[in-house]
This record gives structure tokens, sequence and C-alpha cells, in this order.
């Protein structure tokens, strides 16, 4: 067994165990099935499109020409028990080329604790031209309800809750986009890593004019995230105990999985990236989105789902096939 796939092992398997503790404090309520049902009656007969709607931004703050970087902040279009969610916070890295440059968008993993990496990847992608937004998902970073870990309410049992902030990470992202193709952008990236893939995936499904799409280990199979993943391991008995069944959630599939609705525009450019020894979100997760999205070309690397080296790949593919050079 080679070193890397033990260091692999470890880590992934220590983060489940911190995730585990952490899913572990927060217990369905009574009524919590019946909930739920009636929110996937409530949107059963609308489309995806309708489900992610981006409404206008409202009191939204930022400036984009005066500062290198800069805030944007604005009112979510989902409301949430959680005032602390309800307020939507982006960092925006301006390059050279000013607003009408093109702009990765870059989504962090769940219970992402730190943005130093990624104000890293900003400068890089700065350096070739382009602007970099680092978004703030879902109870995540300044979303982040006091006395609350980063992420600790994003995925849990509470499926209600979950899909809420699903939907929140889509049409907060449909309503930035609109703000700066406003401003003249006309291309996007996406730089988007485990649970920032989930939504990624979802926004390609709603969104066009994306030059690259990368995803690296991104939760497609929802299935195998609730009934399978190690990463679920005190959410599965609450759903059990309350009567929370697969087929109820599979109803809402056509709105939350990535594997039911390929990229708006199949002409784009996407990198999807799995893990070898990934134990949380499995090399044959990721396939199944290949399959489902034949057009994507997918990379496989030797880290676990913890790991450095996968963005590090990618962003070599990115260099390596041209996505990153200016065409407009």
């Amino acid at each position: 067994m080679s070193f890397a796939k033990i260091t692999a092992g470890i880590s992934d398997w220590t983060m489940c165990a911190m995730m585990w503790a952490l899913q572990r404090r927060h217990r369905l309520p009574p009524g919590s099935k019946e909930a739920f049902e009636r929110y996937v009656a409530e949107h059963s007969g609308i489309t995806r499109h309708e489900y992610f709607h981006a409404a206008p931004m409202i009191e939204a703050d930022y400036c984009l020409t005066l500062r290198q970087q800069t805030a944007i902040r604005w009112i979510s279009p989902i409301w949430t028990g959680h005032l602390e969610n309800n307020r939507v916070h982006v960092d925006y890295f301006l390059g050279r080329g000013g607003p009408s440059a093109p702009t990765v968008l870059m989504l962090h993993a769940l219970m992402s604790a730190s943005d130093f990496g990624y104000r890293r990847w900003a400068a890089d992608f700065n350096a070739r031209g382009w602007n970099a937004c680092f978004i703030h998902l879902p109870y995540h970073y300044s979303r982040k309800p006091l006395g609350k870990r980063n992420g600790e309410l994003a995925i849990t049992s509470n499926c209600v809750r979950t899909a809420e902030g699903l939907r929140q990470g889509v049409c907060e992202l449909r309503q930035l986009m609109a703000l700066l193709r406003a401003e003249g952008c006309q291309e996007f990236g996406l730089w988007a890593t485990s649970y920032g893939g989930w939504i990624g995936a979802l926004l390609a499904s709603v969104e066009r004019d994306f030059r690259f799409l990368a995803l690296m280990a991104p939760i497609v199979d929802v299935t195998h995230a609730i009934w399978e993943s190690p990463a679920a391991w005190a959410l599965r008995p609450e759903l059990v105990r309350h009567g929370i069944e697969r087929e109820l959630i599979e109803e809402h599939f056509a709105h939350v999985s990535p594997l039911h609705a390929p990229p708006l525009d199949p002409a784009e450019r996407a990198l999807l990236f799995a893990g070898e020894y990934d134990h949380v979100v499995p090399a044959h997760t990721i396939a199944r989105l290949h399959a489902a999205w034949p057009d994507a070309r997918l990379h496989s690397v030797a880290q676990g789902h913890f790991g450095y080296r996968m963005m590090r790949t990618a962003w070599a593919e990115l260099i390596a096939s041209g996505a990153l050079e200016r065409l407009k």
C-alpha cells in the first residue's frame, strides 16, 4: 500500500469522525418527515430554472472599480431561520483587465476553515488576466451562525435546510453573474471543490458563458452521499428514526442532483477530477457524472478527499488546455 493511500485514508477518516461528532448535535424534531414531504410537494411542479430563480439583488453593497479587492454584499433571495446566513458575502479580486475581464467563481469545500489558499489562487488567476470571486457559501465564513462551526449546518439530517442551502448557493451565484454581466463581464470560469462542486454543477445546469468548469471531487451522487458515504454516519440514523426514506428524498432529485441535468451549454469545457483514494466522494461516483456529462473530461488524482494535489493538477490542466487565455 502506498504512502499516499495511507495518509489519504487517515485524513479522510479523521475528517469524517469530526463530521460525525458535529452532526450528532443536530437531532430532528417531531414532524420533520411531514415538513420535508410538504417541501417536496411544494416544488414538484416547477422546473429547475424556476427553483433556482435569480431575483434582482436586494440591498447590494459593492464597488468593483476603486480597489483591487472589494466585498460584494447583498440580501439572499432565499430566507432561512439563521439571520447570519441570509446576507451573501463575496470577496472580489480585480485583475488588470478591469471588471469586464473573464471572472472565475471559486466555490469552497464543506466546512472549509480558511480562505488563505483561495486568496493565493485568486492572485494566480489575476496574474493570468482573470478576475476572481471567492464566495462565502451558505453557513460558512461570514454566514456562520453564532456558536456553530464553519459549514456545520450546510448538510445535516434536516433535509429542508440542506436543500434550501443548495438552492441559496445557486440562486445567489446567478445573481452575482447577472451583476458581473452588467459590469461588462461576458465569460466565467468555475473553480469548485466538494460541496462547492455540488453547487457549481447545479449552477452549470441553469447558466451558460463558462469558459471552463473545474469540478474537484464534487458531491454529485446524492444517494451515495446520504446513504453510503462515511461523512453521513450520524445523518442516516436520524433519517431512519423519522421514517425519511430514500424514495422521498429521490423525489427532489430533479432539482438538486447533478446527475439529473447536464450543463446548459454542452460546448463548455467541463473538467472532472476524482481522488483515487477518496472515501467521501469515491471515484466511481465522479465516473457516474462523467457518463451523464459525456462531453466532460475525467481526470484521476492520487489523493483522498482532503488534499491539495487535485487543485495543482486542475491548474496545470487549465494552463495546458489554454482555457485561461483571453479570447475576447
